[in-house]
């Protein structure tokens, strides 16, 4: 969601500052800004409704230059997208603030501030905490004693920093419950949301502990707990260099994304031997734990919840491992009976999903056996606070739509499947024939990316519609699921998706010739129960798009639309048909002329609930 970049330096920081945002980008955002203390000890300021680009054009227009600054991208929460709404928030001219999260107790702060004579302009709940830190130096605190007071005083979830234009070479920020990590520099120093914004000044990050507070000048940097004790945090070293997050010869990062699969998901699978999955790539410890494991609970939010559905059917056809999939938001606030020796899953691309990570943090004491990360951003909160942990290799995903991180989440949680079930009688037969699989994928993925100019084609049918229906049965109603998602995150078509055998129970009276029916039709022992369903739908004039194994027996004809799919391993196809309804949403959406990549209202990572 929101992102934020600051820098203090010797050197003018404005450009590293943009090329942050620009990095930062792919989160989602509505509105940009940037503050900076120049040479005479004057915060400049500059804010903008709408992209970075237009950041851009107003410094181009009116540069402001410092060695201090500040700038951040907001995703709006507390009122609408406008300038006056967006960060950095500044306190009588004097105080500068970029914020991440929401603050909760922000109306009761605000009416406190406007009896001690404080005005807001803006709708934020941020601009508050600007005014509070005035207030507190106004009565001879310093900066950093104003800050650390002031959050004492905050409900909600934080990332902030500030500058003071009286003090114009320190930084200090402070972070509860929202990413912020510390890029190291030499005769220099950063803070960013991400570290891909700081890659191209430092390869040296510290990530900051919840309710830690940052003083950094160019020279100097201290890191205290909330309690105001200075606090020793690793620096840690991040290869740089390794992936490029060039669009190349693509025209969107989401169809460079798509393309990327195979590669994607050969490197998460590089941690199988050929022979077995070992339990030492989930981390210490992981033997011992799956050796009492009985159950599992899978917690995640979109995307990644599907991940957790398909897992379902996995962990418990083939493990014979109960299994539950809950979305994080609701989980977290729900009294639970927990499994006794139930295995803790969460699943998130960032690793640093508000609610997943809630859920993980309110999990109760001895409630789980242990808790297991998937995810795909090492150091991230989730990674951290876990006792195992997973790291797909999907590399950096920039399109807010997730491909990649979707289909290697997939990867983990079938090696987990493999990993569980050797202890639960599965054969080693079946293994070996799941790992054989998993060493087939890329070229089979690879196959079906090879399909996208007869998807191209069959996503014309699409562009004027305003309704669509996704259906599938078994382990491919997930996919269904993660079908209608895409469809609807990028071409802003309402999608909807369900179990084929629910037809009749409701959905069955919304078709018509104007709303396209795609369904999954893999080869498996649902086949027959599917094409009754299918048949269904083509006696009450329904337009089926039916993405068909070639051994499935279905042909085109007037009412049904055909993409033939590679025969493949059963365990692989909900793998396999992800993909293509991938290209099917990005051609619709580029046929539409939708932004792809930064879809409307949404965030790479939704960092607040």
């Amino acid at each position: 969601m929101c992102g934020i970049v600051a820098a203090v330096a010797r050197r003018e920081v404005s450009e590293i500052l943009l090329e942050g945002l620009r990095r930062l980008e792919y989160r989602g955002y509505d509105s940009a800004g940037m503050a900076l203390v120049d040479n005479e000890g004057q915060l400049q300021l500059h804010k903008v409704q709408g992209k970075v680009a237009r950041l851009e054009e107003a410094q181009a227009l009116d540069p402001i230059l410092g060695c201090t600054g500040l700038a951040h991208t907001r995703w709006a929460t507390h009122g609408p997208p406008a300038a006056v709404n967006a960060h950095p928030h500044v306190s009588h001219e004097r105080i500068a603030l970029v914020h991440n999260g929401i603050i909760e107790n922000h109306e009761e702060l605000r009416e406190e501030l406007a009896a001690a004579g404080y005005a807001c302009v803006s709708a934020t709940d941020s601009e508050v905490v600007a005014h509070l830190l005035h207030r507190a130096m106004a009565a001879g605190d310093s900066l950093f004693d104003a800050l650390r007071g002031v959050v004492a005083r905050l409900r909600g979830a934080y990332a902030i920093a500030a500058a003071d234009k009286e003090d114009p070479h320190t930084i200090v920020a402070a972070r509860e419950g929202s990413p912020l990590v510390v890029g190291v520099g030499i005769g220099e120093n950063f803070l960013a949301s991400d570290t891909l914004a700081l890659r191209q000044v430092t390869d040296r990050f510290i990530y900051l502990e919840e309710g830690d507070l940052v003083t950094m000048t160019a020279a100097s940097l201290t890191v205290c707990d909330a309690a105001g004790e200075s606090v020793e945090r690793p620096v840690k070293r991040v290869a740089t260099g390794i992936e490029t997050v060039d669009l190349g010869a693509y025209e969107h990062y989401m169809l460079k994304e798509i393309h990327e699969q195979p590669q994607a998901l050969a490197a998460t699978f590089s941690s199988g031997d050929g022979h077995r999955i070992r339990d030492a790539v989930f981390g210490d410890g992981a033997a011992a734990a799956f050796d009492s494991t009985r159950c599992v609970q899978i917690v995640a939010c979109g995307t990644s919840y599907h991940a957790g559905l398909v897992a379902r059917y996995w962990l418990e056809e083939l493990a014979g491992i109960p299994c539950q999939v809950e979305v994080a938001s609701e989980f977290r606030y729900r009294r639970r009976v927990a499994h006794r020796d139930t295995l803790l899953v969460t699943v998130s691309q960032s690793g640093e999903t508000a609610d997943t990570l809630a859920a993980l943090r309110h999990a109760g004491a001895g409630e789980f056996l242990a808790s297991l990360a998937i995810a795909n951003v090492d150091n991230s909160s989730l990674v951290r606070e876990s006792d195992l942990v997973f790291l797909t290799r999907a590399g950096t995903e920039i399109g807010v739509a997730s491909t990649k991180a979707f289909t290697t989440q997939l990867v983990a949680l079938l090696m987990l499947t493999i990993a569980l079930g050797r202890r639960n009688g599965m054969a080693e037969s079946q293994q070996q024939a799941l790992i054989d699989g998993l060493h087939a994928l890329p070229e089979l993925v690879a196959r079906v990316v090879a399909l996208d100019s007869a998807i191209e084609e069959l996503a014309g049918a699409f562009i004027h519609k305003h309704h669509a229906l996704f259906l599938g049965r078994g382990v491919e109603y997930p996919i269904a699921l993660e079908g209608a998602l895409k469809l609807k995150e990028i071409s802003y078509i309402h999608a909807e998706a369900y179990p084929a055998g629910e037809l009749k129970h409701g959905p069955l009276a919304l078709v018509d010739a104007d709303m396209p029916v795609v369904a999954v039709a893999p080869t498996d022992e649902l086949l027959d129960k599917l094409k009754s369903n299918l048949e269904e739908v083509r006696s009450r004039g329904g337009e089926l798009y039916v993405f068909a194994d070639g051994d499935a027996g279905f042909s085109a004809a007037p009412g049904l639309h055909l993409l033939p799919m590679p025969h493949a391993p059963e365990v692989l196809n909900p793998i396999l048909y992800t993909v293509a309804l991938q290209l099917l949403a990005y051609h619709v959406a580029v046929q539409k002329g939708t932004d792809v990549d930064k879809p409307r209202n949404l965030a790479k990572s939704v960092t607040v609930e």
